[in-house]
C-alpha cells in the first residue's frame, strides 16, 4: 500500500486520535502511522468524489473470495445496525478510508489478513 490516501483535516485528526489512544491493533497501528505520514489532507470541498470518506457508501470486492458487500460509513458513534451504518473507524473503514474506486487493500482483520478492491464510492446524503 504505497499509494497516498486522501483525508479531511478532520478524519486524519480522528484517526491520529484514535491511534494515540491505541483502539486498534498493533498491525493496524504500524499501518495507519506509515499512512498518515503520506496522507494528502485536503478541504472537504477538496475531497474527491470517488474517495471512502464519512458518510460514505462503499461496495467492495473480497478477492479471495470474488463476494462483494457494501458499506455506510458515518462518524464514530452515529452508527446504527437498524440503518445498516458503521463507524468510518471499524477495521473496513479503516482499511477503506482515504482510498478511491479501483484501490486494492490488503489489511489486517479480525479473522486474519485480507485483501479487498474498492469497486464503487459514493456519497450518502
Amino acid at each position: 500500500m504505497s499509494e497516498e490516501i486522501i483525508l479531511t483535516t478532520g478524519l486524519y485528526d480522528l484517526i491520529k486520535d484514535h491511534v494515540r489512544r491505541r483502539k486498534v491493533t498493533p498491525a493496524e497501528e504500524e499501518l495507519l502511522t506509515n499512512e498518515l505520514r503520506r496522507a494528502k489532507q485536503v478541504l472537504r470541498r477538496d475531497l474527491p468524489e470517488d474517495v471512502v470518506t464519512v458518510h460514505s457508501c462503499v461496495t467492495v470486492k473480497d478477492l479471495e473470495t470474488n463476494q462483494e458487500s457494501v458499506h455506510k460509513f458515518v462518524p464514530p458513534g452515529k452508527a446504527k445496525q437498524k440503518h445498516k451504518t458503521e463507524s468510518i473507524m471499524t477495521p473496513m473503514g479503516l482499511a477503506l478510508v482515504g482510498r478511491g474506486a479501483g484501490a486494492r487493500v490488503e489489511w489486517p482483520m479480525n479473522d486474519g489478513q485480507k485483501s479487498f478492491e474498492i469497486l464503487k464510492v459514493e456519497r450518502l446524503n
